[in-house]
């Protein structure tokens, strides 16, 4: 999964990035600190996982991974190239989902490029280059496939047909992710497009120390789009960063913050793309977890753990994360019946444990 941290010059991109992968990508009080994406891999706490591995005694524990890419910060005029715009925008479309991080903090050490804290206004304003940039990208492609359109080609005239709704949201103001896609459009035509406001956005306001929540005003304009909010500090998770895991829970206890950042932002991205996770274990091989799709089925898990179990694919044993740590292994659970064989169509469910028996 791959998540890209956008936001306006100082909003606190890059304080974050340090706060959730430790990278210790440059951060400073001016724009344009990281000229070139940082990416680094952060692994997703699981406790679920840890704790089957205790009981199972598998070896190694592999958590499941985001992949968190650091965007330089957005100004006004960025879809036209003001600033570095058009490599900016360029790397938030190999981005699964946004993380826009919107000051919300009253640090006047540092600059506001628009002169007043306004995070709604903040929000807007980067989202309209990003509506801006999607428009003229919609409006080239839709002069193509009108033209295709011309022939009787069915799929072309889909295309034209929501390409047409897509250019009159994108000029409303509404972003792309707002006009339903219908079954008769080829997917093809959507990747295509490569639309930066089809991707799903979380908020994260960027608040001072002590505040827990979003500004109201903030959370209503996400609601709004059908998107989450959260706050943090990224200053003092930042810090809480560089501390052992003893010391950041004892500062954690004293400022009242209950998980990490990386946890809270995991949950709410993982909430925001409709993922689950399910978890691969056994005695003596890897603890791992998977993250897949909400509605997708066996035989998909057993694509994303290896192509050649997913074909050879033969039936699934399943059992809840929770039943089995209760009944104590897979021995005491298949004893009780708890140990379910299903077949390829079985919905994944969030947490269970799977076993693929294949050819």
């Amino acid at each position: 999964m791959k998540v890209g941290i956008v936001g306006m010059p100082n909003a606190g991109k890059s304080t974050l990035f340090n706060a959730l992968t430790q990278a210790g990508a440059e951060a400073a009080g001016y724009p344009f600190t990281t000229i070139e994406p940082n990416v680094a891999i952060a692994p997703v706490p699981d406790e679920r996982l840890d704790r089957l591995a205790a009981l199972l005694d598998s070896s190694p524990v592999v958590h499941e991974s985001l992949e968190v890419h650091d965007i330089a910060g957005l100004v006004r005029g960025a879809s036209a190239g003001e600033g570095l715009g058009n490599q900016f925008l360029a790397s938030i479309r190999e981005t699964d989902a946004i993380c826009h991080v919107v000051r919300a903090h009253s640090d006047s050490g540092v600059p506001h490029p628009e002169g007043d804290v306004d995070p709604v206004a903040d929000a807007e304003m980067v989202e309209a280059e990003l509506m801006l940039a999607d428009l003229e990208t919609a409006t080239r492609r839709l002069d193509r496939v009108s033209k295709q359109a011309k022939t009787l080609d069915k799929d072309a005239i889909a295309e034209r047909d929501w390409l047409t709704d897509v250019v009159a949201a994108l000029e409303r103001g509404q972003p792309v992710r707002s006009v339903p896609v219908p079954g008769a459009v080829d997917p093809i035509g959507p990747q295509n497009l490569q639309a930066l406001t089809s991707k799903p956005v979380l908020y994260v306001a960027n608040v001072d120390e002590g505040e827990d929540q979003p500004p109201a005003a903030l959370a209503e304009h996400a609601r709004s789009s059908g998107d989450e909010a959260i706050a943090l500090s990224a200053k003092i998770e930042s810090e809480l960063a560089e501390l052992d895991g003893e010391e950041a829970a004892l500062m954690r206890e004293e400022l009242g913050v209950a998980e990490s950042g990386l946890d809270r932002m995991v949950r709410a991205a993982y909430s925001l793309l409709d993922l689950i996770s399910f978890f691969t274990a056994g005695p003596g091989v890897e603890a791992r977890a998977w993250s897949l799709r909400r509605g997708g089925t066996a035989w998909d898990a057993a694509g994303k753990i290896h192509t050649d179990i997913q074909q050879g694919f033969v039936k699934a044993e399943v059992i809840p994360w929770e039943v089995l740590i209760d009944c104590g292994g897979y021995s005491p659970a298949r004893d009780r019946g708890l140990l379910r064989i299903e077949g390829r169509e079985y919905v994944m469910q969030d947490g269970d444990v799977l076993t693929v028996k294949h050819t």
